[in-house]
């Protein structure tokens, strides 16, 4: 119904099938930060699909392996799912993931 009416803009930004979890309204500065799996997206807010900015933040290569060794599934576990997105300062977000069943965080500079 909201497509109908366009009352909405869906984004468009993904085909891959991201798995979107988390999220961090901008307000001051007219983004949304979408965490997603092995990505982490900055949206505009008056238009989703214009300008869109893409981290790419893959769990490390051994961690995959060793999470598949252990019985995890390859596409639907063994990935850095981002989970954490908080504001850290007026420069900076605070940003964790699962990191293949081997937790990393750090931070994002929002120049």
């Amino acid at each position: 119904d909201l497509l109908l009416s366009n009352s909405c803009i869906p984004f468009l930004g993904s085909t891959e099938g991201l798995d979107f979890r988390t999220l961090l309204l901008d307000e001051e500065r007219g983004r949304l930060l979408v965490g997603a799996k092995d990505h982490i997206f900055l949206l505009n807010l008056v238009d989703v699909n214009k300008s869109v900015k893409k981290i790419y933040w893959p769990a490390a290569k051994e961690k995959v392996e060793l999470c598949k060794l252990a019985g995890k599934d390859a596409h639907t576990e063994c990935a850095n799912f981002i989970r954490v997105l908080q504001p850290y300062n007026r420069t900076h977000v605070y940003v964790c993931g699962t990191g293949a069943f081997h937790p990393l965080c750090g931070y994002i500079e929002l120049g």
